[in-house]
């Protein structure tokens, strides 16, 4: 994954072994930002992937986002901004600069010459502190994205009619629907707040 970073946002790129893009984003910096991150990440891991096979490259090496990604297992490379740039003259010649762009040319950076790149380490006592709290904010994540992947395949099986009332499956809404009518049958019998019941 390549992360161009800025004061408020990062966009991400994230790429399979062989450079084909799988997820692109823009992502607002906090809590926030750095839970649709996993999200975007768990959408593309198999069941049994672990934390450690998600390789970053990020223009940094401190702050709160890099200790967040370091803390949820992540390997990350923080990469000179320099370096980047070299990189982009020696893959192309238009000198075009833009934020999507370098977050590609990051991915590709840590993907072909991670080898040529030095991985960060936690050294503070903040990262220690909150390793605990981000990995298991994380593995929820994780979790939940792995039961709503669950919770379509049923629906579209049982009552697909559900994809089409609730694209949104972890919408409130949906799930307090859902949970009061799990079936066509009971869903059928249902009425809007105000109306006569069937």
């Amino acid at each position: 994954m390549g992360d161009d970073w800025a004061e408020d946002h990062h966009d991400v790129e994230l790429q399979d072994p062989a450079g084909r893009r799988l997820a692109r984003a823009r992502l607002g910096e906090g809590v926030v930002g750095i839970a649709r991150l996993h999200e975007l990440v768990a959408a593309q891991l198999g069941e049994d992937d672990g934390p450690e096979q998600v390789v970053v490259a990020i223009e940094t090496d401190r702050g709160p986002w890099v200790q967040a990604l370091l803390a949820a297992g992540y390997q990350v490379f923080p990469v000179n901004p320099r370096q980047v740039a070299r990189y982009r003259e020696r893959h192309g010649t238009s000198g075009a600069k833009s934020d999507a762009g370098d977050a590609h040319t990051l991915a590709d950076m840590v993907r072909t010459d991670r080898h040529q790149l030095r991985a960060a380490a936690g050294d503070s006592d903040l990262a220690e502190a909150i390793k605990l709290l981000a990995r298991a904010h994380q593995t929820l994540i994780w979790d939940r994205h792995r039961h709503l992947l669950r919770l379509r395949a049923a629906l579209v099986e049982f009552f697909p009619a559900a994809l089409t009332a609730f694209p949104d499956l972890a919408a409130a809404d949906a799930l307090e629907l859902l949970a009061a009518a799990p079936e066509p049958t009971s869903a059928a019998r249902l009425s809007a707040p105000g109306s006569r019941p069937r």
